[in-house]
């Protein structure tokens, strides 16, 4: 099957993210279909990518929905039938379940669900894709493609999304926090605002980059800095004196257990 007629709706980060992401992989402008709701926002993105305004006389291959969770299901309740019965339903809400969107288009169509995360607008993201009853093999190789020009992706059980979401869906924010901490820590110590930035942000592009290309596990990596008894061994110390491994695990528990609320 050919999926040659692609509409997004919803252009926020994630959908914009996805215009370039198809384009990319070689789809024509003049094949993608764009729905926002805040008419600004849908006049600034046709004219940035010369993408047209999804109608309801479009036939389309595949829809993606990169809307809020509390607006979804409204969101789908409004395509036409017409749409929802042929085209793949591809969706980048977190929590929400492929059974209600399966129950809420009908029985027979086709749904993949996305987690995705912010740093695929940078070609680095991480997606985790779930196949619905009625997706196929084709749909699957279709959305693990355009999304592999994103960065990486992994086909998972959907009982593991809320664990995902918790995990790489939540993550950037996880580590944007931690760094926005050690610049906040650097100021206490003496260090100015610019200059802690400067510090904690290639530090933590560095790092990144090590785990990336070093080929080295995260212990020896950690293991090849730390000295005995040195400098890093006592800021560590205190990360493990103050329990860093529980508090990650309750931060994502809660990040986990919300996605489930957002899904009943």
């Amino acid at each position: 099957m050919a999926f040659s007629k692609i509409g997004i709706i919803g252009t926020g980060v994630i959908g914009e993210a996805l215009i370039e992401v198809l384009l990319r992989s070689g789809l024509s402008k003049d094949s993608l279909f764009i729905a926002e709701k805040r008419g600004e926002r849908r006049d600034e993105i046709i004219k940035k990518y010369g993408v047209k305004e999804l109608s309801q006389q479009v036939l389309l291959d595949a829809i993606l929905i990169a809307v809020k969770p509390q607006d979804f299901l409204t969101t789908i309740k409004e395509l036409p039938s017409s749409a929802t019965d042929s085209a793949l339903i591809v969706s980048f809400a977190a929590g929400i379940r492929i059974k209600a969107i399966e129950d809420n288009l009908g029985g027979g169509s086709r749904v993949i669900r996305v987690m995705p995360n912010t740093p695929m607008v940078m070609g680095a993201g991480m997606s985790a894709i779930s196949l619905g009853s009625n997706a196929t093999s084709i749909d699957q190789e279709w959305v693990k493609g355009f999304l592999a020009k994103a960065g990486e992706v992994i086909v998972i059980d959907e009982k593991l999304q809320d664990a995902v979401t918790a995990t790489s869906g939540s993550g950037p924010a996880y580590f944007f926090a931690f760094t926005e901490s050690i610049i906040k820590a650097a100021e206490r110590l003496g260090i100015s605002r610019q200059d802690a930035t400067t510090l904690a942000s290639q530090t933590l592009i560095g790092a990144a980059l090590m785990v990336e290309k070093s080929g080295k596990e995260l212990a020896t990596l950690r293991e090849n800095v730390t000295s005995p008894n040195g400098t890093t061994a006592a800021a560590l110390k205190s990360f493990t004196d103050s329990s860093l491994e529980e508090l990650v695990f309750q931060a994502m528990k809660a990040a986990h257990d919300r996605s489930i609320e957002l899904s009943s």
